[in-house]
């Protein structure tokens, strides 16, 4: 593949609202030796996309500046180390930002390929929430098959593919979403129940619904006042992982409800871990979902496409949380 030396992004010109994203030139970045370069065709959105340009999620030393974590395309080239993939194969990565752009560059071990029968588009919308939810969910927490979850903002990104990863590997659960469209969406995908935050109260619904058991994994991205309410709907031996905090950093715990029940509280933040770190979930991933997601057991499911020039717009409407699902950049 003959490459061009210039390529079209889209850069945060100043920390602010959408419409610091500014179209713009840059070099195409070239890879390392255990790095490959992807022609990206599109570019997945996500949370911590509008964090780093609202200048409140740091971005680290060794990253593109450019927006942009999860990325499906093409290899155009590939590091002088690489033995995983080639120039021509089609694949999904999470990449160390620089999305938002025609080329990017990822560690090899944090490529997948595009499941049989996915596009390219949907394959986009895969690595950031897949990588995330089996990080926390299965690997912080150590969801087992048969174990009850309850996935907070089940319409998310990360929302909808919590839902389907635990019930595709033999777990019950419950979600909870801010509309009664948004929680008839979470248990088409799935959940045995969803409960809108908005009019009921989720801790007493799900007591209801596990016969006062209470469930053995909360996923929660919502945190503040959230946390009280939730480690009265953990089971014993509950495990609650944190991976947000769209209330709030800070919260009143009761010790001793921790130490009776033998609760457990986690979290994690997976941009900063090393890629041999990230290159593990990689492999899980494959061994374990992917084959979910070629029976069609699990689907990606796009809200709404938008041409990486309109990236300002993409943020607006993630934003605005009106969506079930992913967002994605076509370039």
């Amino acid at each position: 593949m003959s490459l061009p030396q210039k390529m079209r992004a889209v850069e945060i010109s100043t920390p602010g609202g959408p419409e610091v994203l500014t179209p713009a030139e840059r070099p195409v970045p070239s890879p390392k030796p255990n790095e490959i370069l992807v022609k990206v065709a599109a570019a997945g959105v996500n949370r911590p996309d509008i964090l780093q340009r609202m200048g409140l999620y740091a971005v680290p030393p060794d990253a593109s500046d450019l927006p942009g974590l999860e990325i499906a395309g093409e290899v155009a080239a590939c590091g002088a180390a690489v033995t995983m993939w080639k120039p021509g194969d089609k694949v999904c990565a999470l990449v160390h930002g620089g999305g938002y752009a025609e080329y990017c560059v990822t560690p090899e071990v944090q490529v997948l390929p595009v499941p049989k029968g996915l596009s390219l588009v949907e394959a986009a919308s895969l690595p950031e929430t897949f990588f995330t939810v089996w990080s926390n969910v299965f690997d912080r927490a150590g969801l087992k098959r048969g174990e009850s979850l309850l996935v907070q903002g089940g319409s998310s990104g990360i929302g909808v593919t919590a839902i389907q990863m635990a019930v595709a590997m033999g777990n019950r659960v419950f979600a909870t979403a801010g509309s009664d469209e948004k929680c008839a969406a979470c248990v088409k995908l799935g959940a045995e129940k969803a409960i809108n935050y908005k009019t009921q109260d989720f801790a007493a619904e799900v007591n209801a619904a596990t016969g006062g058991k209470g469930v053995n994994v909360i996923l929660d991205m919502v945190g503040g006042d959230y946390v009280p309410k939730e480690l009265k709907c953990l089971a014993e031996e509950g495990r609650l992982v944190f991976i947000a905090f769209l209330r709030g950093p800070k919260t009143e715990l009761d010790i001793n409800e921790l130490m009776r029940r033998r609760l457990t509280i986690s979290g994690s933040t997976l941009r900063p871990r090393p890629v041999e770190f990230k290159g593990a979930i990689a492999k899980s991933l494959r061994e374990r979902i992917w084959p979910h997601i070629e029976a069609g057991k699990i689907k990606p499911v796009i809200y709404k496409t938008f041409p990486l020039a309109e990236a300002r717009e993409a943020h607006k409407l993630m934003e605005s949380s009106q969506h079930v699902g992913k967002i994605v950049l076509t370039v």
